[in-house]
């Protein structure tokens, strides 16, 4: 009697443990097909921004040609004699991205140098989140800073005009700075202690070491982190409208207004334009230009973090 209660005991045990096996392994596959379905959504909507925008795109090139869009130089397509040259918005563009990093290079490397290799643990602590606090601040805030305050200080060392490239440049390259400090400075702590300590031992001083071994075999990072700010400096919208105006020209010169891709397309976007018409599809064709300029940068930045990676054991 006692070895057939032990057996029931036993199988029941048995039941219950399978029971609870398939019930795990069926809550495991629910959990994954929802996070695959999640996944999804993100993929499909990608590929639903890439079709409107390219749809619109192909129909904009129904009605202005390939060499009125790349070899004009003028972008007048709001007025009455209309020019469909894209290069003085992408001029705009790159002249207040170069001139950002100009600035949140140095700034956001001489960062990530002193929080990695100077800084003591509780100064760190503080002065990180200090920073990337920066990254937090509304683009708009940057962009009438720049507008009220920028400009009027840089007016009285040059002559610039109330709205121009140089003070839409310099509170990028700040707003950036973050950007490229918190991925330098992930890279820079990443890179071995072996490494310093040899460099150590062989009598070379702290700051050979950081310019001879730590950013070599940070550089993959440092590079990613550069390439990620010239895109948030080319997708940038509010504080280049804002203060570097919205004046299309093929310039160089920093103290004119200029306009960006982004800039333009906020403009068109006010709703004056009618659906369908050919300026509306102007906003989509920019649209397609600037999405082709991000995609590349992300893909050198994949491409300089992998060719550069460093491996360590």
């Amino acid at each position: 009697m006692q070895i057939t209660n032990s057996q029931d005991n036993f199988w029941g045990q048995s039941r219950d443990s399978l029971d609870h096996k398939l019930s795990d392994d069926i809550q495991d596959k629910i959990v994954a097909v929802i996070l695959f379905l999640c996944a999804l959504v993100s993929v499909f909507t990608t590929f639903g921004i890439v079709f409107i925008i390219f749809q619109v795109t192909f129909q904009f090139f129904q009605e202005v040609t390939l060499a009125q869009f790349f070899l004009d130089t003028k972008w007048t397509p709001l007025f009455a004699q209309k020019h469909f040259g894209i290069w003085p918005l992408i001029n705009g563009t790159f002249l207040t991205t170069a001139i950002a990093m100009f600035v949140a290079i140095p700034l956001g490397l001489s960062s990530a140098i002193y929080l990695a290799e100077y800084a003591k643990p509780k100064t760190a602590a503080i002065l990180r989140p200090a920073v990337e606090l920066l990254a937090g601040i509304p683009t708009v805030v940057y962009g009438y800073f720049a507008l009220l305050f920028v400009t009027p200080l840089l007016r009285f060392i040059i002559p610039v005009e109330i709205f121009n490239a140089l003070s839409a440049g310099l509170m990028m390259g700040i707003m950036i700075t973050p950007t490229v400090g918190s991925i330098s400075l992930d890279a820079i702590r990443a890179v071995p202690r072996s490494l310093r300590e040899g460099s150590y031992a062989l009598g070379v001083t702290k700051l050979e070491t950081i310019f001879t071994v730590i950013l070599p075999a940070a550089l993959s990072g440092i590079a990613a982190s550069i390439i990620l700010g010239i895109s948030r400096a080319v997708g940038e919208t509010m504080t280049v409208l804002i203060a570097a105006g919205q004046q299309p020209r093929l310039t160089i010169n920093l103290a004119e207004s200029v306009q960006t891709m982004t800039a333009y397309m906020a403009q068109i976007s006010g709703g004056d334009s009618p659906r369908g018409s050919l300026n509306y599809k102007t906003l989509y064709a920019v649209g397609a230009v600037l999405f082709l300029l991000t995609l590349v940068l992300n893909i050198v930045s994949y491409w300089i973090s992998n060719r550069f990676k460093e491996k360590y054991e």
